[in-house]
């Protein structure tokens, strides 16, 4: 082998050759941050963030782990999720015929997780800590009970 010829990059098995799709989650993934372009949903996902903690805390101290952890990992998906949606936003939904690779391959996924993720805190925590009290119920529903 001559020494002034370049090296051949190995083909390794489940990477594919051709361009890739700059949608920004897997910086988000890999780095924990928004690439420049989609730093503006840092904004978004703080908000998100602070308010799911308002709704199962009312603060970060009152969470119990399993609670924290899962409100990081909503805020993550919820990133991904926002990051490919930019970019079908911006670079259309189709291509040719076909939907766009982000949509077809991954948002599915990443959006079901997030739904799971979301149930397993519980969706409405507050209706949820309300006890039923059946006969108050009734006599608001059907006024039994107050003056006529």
């Amino acid at each position: 082998m001559k020494d002034n010829q370049p090296k051949k990059k190995k083909n390794r098995p489940g990477r594919k050759t051709g361009t890739k799709i700059k949608h920004g989650s897997y910086s988000l993934i890999a780095r924990g941050s928004l690439p420049k372009k989609r730093r503006y949903l840092e904004g978004f996902l703080t908000k998100v963030r602070e308010g799911l903690i308002r709704d199962y805390g009312p603060g970060e101290e009152n969470l119990t782990t399993a609670q924290l952890i899962l409100v990081d990992r909503v805020i993550g998906k919820l990133g991904v999720l926002r990051c490919i949606e930019e970019y079908s936003r911006e670079s259309g939904v189709m291509e040719g015929q076909e939907l766009s690779p982000p949509l077809k391959k991954n948002y599915l996924s990443w959006a079901n997780s997030l739904r799971l993720d979301l149930q397993a805190l519980g969706l409405d925590k507050r209706a949820s800590d309300e006890i039923l009290d059946p006969q108050a119920y009734v006599a608001e529903k059907y006024g039994e009970g107050k003056d006529d």
